[in-house]
């Protein structure tokens, strides 16, 4: 990522964590936004730059990252299964934006942490599933492809360090979310969940687009 885009990300993610010791505020969500709308129009100018398909399915991911950031921003009760089916279309895209796969080779070589990533999923969702009521369906197929989008990370033919890390990040952030809501409350929740979540979509932007060599403009003669 460009110097500019990392310190303008760095700034407005500090100032709303900072927020979240605060009480909520009228438009919240606008600045709950603008971290992702950042890593949008950096992945937007790359992808400009590229042309790469690929990179416009994670871009339609993103998209659907912020509008789901409104949701859960807007009206997190009330809003709260739009908010998820967002994030559940914006993995679904992340997914498709991570292929091709490794060969089969490969797969059974990852099998021992592919079978880390299940286990964490069921001892999580054995942990918030008697909370959940109407919403353990929706609850269960979001976490399916959520762990799915964080083995694809893994098996990825483009894995690297910054795609784990974000797989990671957004179980991570998730889990808090998970806990938080259907569990036990967690203090200072807000922070952790958004923490892991802002640092889980940089890490992906920047795995996903930091093999991506910059284009320079050709020269004549």
């Amino acid at each position: 990522m460009t110097r500019s885009h990392v310190n303008i990300f760095l700034i407005v993610t500090s100032v709303y964590l900072v927020s979240t010791f605060f009480k909520p505020y009228p438009l919240s969500w606008v600045l709950k936004l603008l971290p992702i709308i950042i890593l949008l129009h950096f992945s937007l100018k790359r992808t400009f730059e590229t042309k790469e398909r690929i990179h416009k399915l994670f871009i339609v991911g993103l998209a659907f990252s912020a509008l789901g950031d409104f949701f859960l921003g807007y009206d997190p009760v009330n809003w709260f299964v739009l908010g998820l089916g967002s994030f559940l279309v914006a993995h679904i895209f992340y997914i498709f934006s991570l292929k091709p796969l490794l060969p089969m080779a490969g797969v059974i070589k990852r099998l021992p942490i592919i079978v880390l990533y299940c286990l964490y999923g069921v001892c999580m969702f054995s942990l918030i599933h008697a909370g959940l009521g109407d919403l353990f369906m929706p609850v269960f197929v979001y976490m399916a492809i959520l762990l799915l989008m964080g083995i694809t990370t893994l098996l990825s033919q483009k894995s690297n360090k910054w795609l784990l890390i974000g797989g990671i990040s957004f179980i991570l952030s998730d889990s808090f979310i998970g806990l938080d809501k259907f569990y036990q409350e967690i203090p200072l929740a807000s922070f952790f969940i958004m923490s892991t979540y802002y640092f889980a979509q940089f890490s992906l932007v920047k795995g996903l687009f930091q093999t991506v060599p910059t284009l320079t403009p050709k020269t004549t003669i």
